[in-house]
């Protein structure tokens, strides 16, 4: 079936449903889902998404969408397609460029707008200690105290975990369900649901319409979706790497046991896992060079070596030395 509508889980889909100056108001329907009843948005203001530090050695900042209300209030919206290092450093960093920002010359009484972080994820957390938490889609985090109590309201992380939601359209019980629903789904529909009726869902499906793009916006958007695509297969290939090598020595550990059973465990151990290595290692020794293709194009994406480490498992000498070729 060919498909009608964009992935919004690329940069380019994300931006056309939300970044742009004429769909501010779906941006605004989307994001007052998130907010409590009594800080709704009335208008959006979009910013400037590149934010350099306070000196020029300073890292910079690309923020995917950022606005501010009428109010002041800021808001940073970033999609995150893969599970980063370091993720919650990168969004708390962030937040840092549009507090500082506020910082005014003179006398000034630092009386902060507030800000508000939001993160549309494509993977799940994996640190959560129980269960309630690691199904839960919707995570929102403020600064507390020992107590519990918020300290301090004016800094909002608000984290949508995507593969947690999983509503059927009859399920849908509010509008905010009505959104992830739609994010979630988008790139599958081939008609417009019954649903997705009101003026706002229209415009946020006419501007997903593949047939209302230009051979410019096509090309944009089809780099976008290789991107999107390259690096969910890697991170499934690591994945289906690790499972294999570990199911690999369970198996074999678990065989070679059973034959030595009665001896002493001691003396051949270091046999043992010296053969379920070599049988291991032999049946992903060819995958190397594909290993160091894709961290290249991990390094050309911007990926860092701990990332990398991760998707290829190869050492950081390595990524290292590719990234010095």
């Amino acid at each position: 079936m060919k498909l009608k509508y964009i992935n919004p889980f690329t940069d380019f889909g994300f931006k056309k449903i939300f970044g742009e100056e004429a769909s501010k108001y779906i941006l605004k329907d989307f994001l007052n889902t998130l907010l409590p009843e009594g800080n709704q948005i009335e208008t959006l203001t979009f910013k400037n998404t590149e934010q350099l530090g306070v000196i020029l050695p300073e890292r910079k900042a690309i923020f995917d969408v950022y606005c501010e209300n009428e109010k002041g209030e800021k808001f940073i919206v970033e999609l995150q397609k893969a599970k980063q290092n370091y993720f919650k450093d990168r969004t708390i960093f962030y937040s840092t460029f549009p507090i500082r920002e506020q910082a005014e010359q003179g006398e000034w009484n630092f009386n902060l707008k507030a800000v508000y972080c939001v993160g549309i994820l494509d993977f799940t957390f994996d640190d959560y200690e129980n269960e309630p938490e690691r199904s839960e889609v919707v995570h929102t985090i403020k600064l507390k105290n020992q107590h519990g109590k918020v300290f301090y309201d004016k800094l909002t992380y608000i984290y949508l975990e995507m593969p947690n939601f999983t509503k059927s359209e009859l399920e849908l019980a509010s509008r905010l369900d009505q959104w992830l629903f739609f994010i979630k789904n988008l790139e599958d529909f081939s008609i417009i649901p019954t649903l997705f009726k009101d003026e706002v869902f229209v415009k946020a499906f006419e501007n997903a319409a593949l047939s209302k793009m230009d051979e410019s916006e096509m090309m944009s958007y089809e780099r976008s979706l290789k991107d999107y695509r390259d690096i969910k297969g890697y991170i499934d290939t690591a994945r289906d790497e690790g499972e294999l090598k570990g199911e690999l020595k369970g198996e074999l550990k678990g065989e070679l046991k059973g034959r030595i059973e009665g001896r002493i465990e001691g003396k051949i151990e270091g046999r043992i896992e010296g053969r379920i290595e070599g049988k291991v290692e032999g049946r992903l020794e060819g995958k190397n060079e594909e290993k160091k293709e894709i961290a290249k194009e991990l390094m050309a994406l911007g990926f860092d070596n701990d990332a990398i480490f991760k998707i290829t498992k190869l050492t950081i000498e390595e990524i290292e030395k590719l990234r010095g070729e």
